[in-house]
Order: C-alpha cells, then sequence, then structure tokens
C-alpha cells in the first residue's frame, strides 16, 4: 500500500473511531483491496465489521439483495448496481457505512459499452449514496489500485462532509 492511502486510512480511522461508528465493504472486481486498505491501520476492528467479496452476479443478488432484474437490465456494471451494493452492505453486515466497487479491471470481459477500465464506486449509508465511475483502462493492476484509492478517497471526503453537516447543526 503506498504511503498516501496509509493517510487516507489513518484520516477514516480516526473519523470512525472518535464518531463511534462503523463501515463494512462489498466488492466485486476490488475483491477485497479496500477492506484491505482499511484494515491497514491497527485497531480497525472497532469500526471495520466485514466485506462481501460479490464477484458474481449470485452473490450479488443472495447475499447483498441487488435486484437480478436490475442486473438483467443494465449489467452489474453501473451505477445503480453500486448503489444498491452499499445498501445491501449496510444491512447484511449491520453497518452505518459501506464501500463498493463493480466493474471490469481487465486485461478483457470489455464490451463496446462497457470497455475494461470502466468501474463503479460508491459509498454511503442505507439512505445517502455517493458514485464515481471510474473510465480509463491503465492496465488491471492499475485500474484496481485506482479504484481502490478513489473509493478510500470518495469515502474519506464522504465522513469529512458529514462531520462538517453535524457540526452547522449543532451550532444552530
Amino acid at each position: 500500500m503506498d504511503f498516501e492511502s496509509k493517510i487516507t486510512s489513518r484520516e477514516i480511522s480516526l473519523l470512525l473511531w472518535e464518531r463511534e461508528k462503523t463501515v463494512g465493504t462489498a466488492e466485486s472486481c476490488t475483491g477485497g483491496r479496500i477492506a484491505e486498505a482499511i484494515i491497514a491501520v491497527p485497531g480497525a476492528s472497532k469500526y471495520f465489521k466485514g466485506g462481501v467479496i460479490s464477484y458474481t452476479d449470485d452473490v450479488k443478488v443472495n447475499v447483498l439483495g441487488v435486484d437480478q432484474m436490475l442486473i438483467d437490465e443494465k449489467t452489474a456494471v453501473c451505477e445503480e448496481v453500486a448503489i444498491a451494493m452499499v445498501k445491501g452492505a449496510c444491512k447484511v453486515l449491520a453497518t452505518d457505512y459501506a464501500i463498493s466497487a463493480t466493474g471490469i479491471a481487465g486485461p478483457s470481459g470489455g464490451t463496446k459499452d462497457i470497455p475494461v477500465g470502466t468501474i463503479w464506486i460508491a459509498c454511503g449509508t442505507k439512505d445517502k449514496v455517493v458514485t464515481f465511475k471510474v473510465e480509463e483502462d491503465h492496465g488491471r493492476d492499475i485500474n484496481l489500485a485506482i479504484a481502490t484509492n478513489k473509493a478510500m478517497q470518495m469515502f474519506l471526503d464522504f465522513l469529512k462532509e458529514e462531520v462538517e453537516d453535524a457540526e452547522v447543526l449543532e451550532t444552530k
């Protein structure tokens, strides 16, 4: 794990620890890399409950509760599935937050409509989820590293925004 990722993991750790909140992951193409980044910080068991590696559609459907019709209509590599994975992970893992990733890391598997390097990342709560689409192909290893780093940074930004919103409400 690179130095920047360790700093991001540490910041996430502090925010979750201070607020006594929990997080879990629902990962497809990243295969546990996001969970690995989260637990890189000692004491992660205080806030990280676990992850679901939903590499196949049946795990997305049967474990995370993603609607099979959604996958049939839009494929597993879409914003809506990434959102459903976050909500499903929050429910099945009983966490305050979740982070998800679903995509095509490569080197094969892409289509004209969904080329290799397309990865949807989502994070949030059962009620509020933000998303980001990674779209460039840099080769499998780099695609996965980019998706993992982006997911961690996106989650950190989400947490910081929640803390700021809570502070604003407290001052009113």
